[in-house]
């Protein structure tokens, strides 16, 4: 089973955030969540959920994990000024591991310039700064992207089937 970083700051969106999380670990997956500080308390921005992180960008390094999966919120815009978190996720590209991102998760794919050629979606406001990053955005509920290894989201009305995608997807790529 493949152990999966989720990435965080505060004010994510908590149903994307716990959602997935929970999925995965049905599956079988094994989670930690990584943030700018570990054993920082952060909270949702829609039900005021409390997540403490479990590591920094300090304490771990993208070859320790098996995919990455990026919450919305406002999480993405406060990782996309963290330059760890930015090297962490090009690493991520570099070994050709998948990616699960909703929402406003492209947000730190854009800053991280990993965007090229990726075909991608995600909550209607990040369209033009993905398409500005050289990503081909399509509006539709789970957009996959087999050549990158993305799966990708926009909203959590989309989480039913995100969720499905990406249990789904992680055991197909062997994962």
């Amino acid at each position: 089973m493949a152990k999966v970083a989720i990435v965080l700051a505060k004010n994510f969106e908590d149903s994307e955030f716990s959602s997935p999380k929970e999925a995965l670990e049905n599956a079988g997956h094994e989670t930690l969540v990584i943030g700018t500080e570990k054993g920082a308390e952060l909270k949702g921005k829609t039900d005021g959920t409390v997540v403490t992180t479990e590591a920094s960008f300090d304490d771990v390094k993208a070859d320790d994990f098996d995919a990455l999966l990026i919450p919305g919120g406002y999480s993405p815009d406060a990782l996309r000024a963290d330059d760890r978190a930015l090297e962490f996720v090009r690493r991520v590209v570099d070994l050709h591991l998948p990616i699960l991102s909703i929402c406003h998760g492209p947000q730190l794919l854009v800053n991280a310039d990993v965007l090229r050629g990726v075909t991608i979606t995600s909550v209607k406001q990040v369209a033009v700064d993905v398409k500005n990053a050289g990503g081909n955005f399509i509006d539709d509920e789970v957009v996959i992207d087999e050549e990158h290894r993305v799966v990708s989201s926009r909203s959590p009305k989309d989480l039913p089937a995100f969720d499905k995608a990406i249990v789904e997807k992680l055991a197909e790529w062997g994962k």
